[in-house]
């Protein structure tokens, strides 16, 4: 069975992830993965630098910081990169997935409706948190500023529209509280597995 796990940048999905994967469950972290090819993947990197050219690329791995001013302003530049990404991701997933034995599996990804990833699921589950706390989690981890954090939320779908999309939904403010939740749906996912 195919869990998707999404959120909206800030949201703590990575955290909820880790607790799923801390009750034994394989999670597949979308964005890891996606760099990972990136950064090996000769034919996704040549793509790449057709679309946003040779400065993309640099001593063979992929220019983040270039990649980013260039399509976070971008919405369609941003969308033509995303084209190239998630089909190549999406294999690497369902590779993966064969190679699984649990009842479920996880995939972890922030823009699992905008790709089109939730098609492959038979579960969704979303991660909230008030907008405030969200942007407040990410400039304290990334060097950035609200601006830039505000601009990262456009691109993504509302949480309003993402919750309607899921069958689950973890509101992750308290740390206590989200991990009961996580063995909760747990539960719910083991029992619903068997059913598949």
């Amino acid at each position: 069975m195919i869990v998707g796990l999404t959120g909206g940048i800030g949201s703590g999905k990575s955290t909820v992830a880790q607790m799923f994967h801390d009750l034994g469950v394989p999670v597949f972290i979308a964005d890891v993965e996606a760099k990972n090819l990136m950064n090996s993947s000769k034919e996704l990197q040549c793509k790449i630098m057709e679309l946003l050219g040779n400065a993309a690329i640099e001593d063979g791995r992929i220019n983040r910081k270039f990649i980013a001013e260039k399509v976070f302003q971008d919405k369609p530049l941003l969308n033509k990169l995303n084209q190239i990404i998630h089909p190549a991701v999406r294999k690497h997933f369902l590779k993966w997935t064969e190679q699984q034995n649990f009842p479920y599996v996880i995939e972890e990804a922030a823009i699992l409706f905008e790709s089109g990833g939730d098609e492959i699921c038979d579960v969704i589950i979303t991660v909230t948190a008030p907008e405030d706390v969200r942007i407040h989690r990410v400039l304290s981890r990334d060097k950035t500023s609200e601006e830039d954090v505000r601009n990262r939320m456009k691109n993504q779908i509302s949480d309003t529209e993402k919750i309607q999309k899921s069958h689950y939904v973890i509101e992750n403010v308290d740390l206590e509280e989200t991990r009961i939740n996580v063995r909760e749906i747990h539960q719910i996912l083991l029992k619903k597995s068997t059913e598949i």
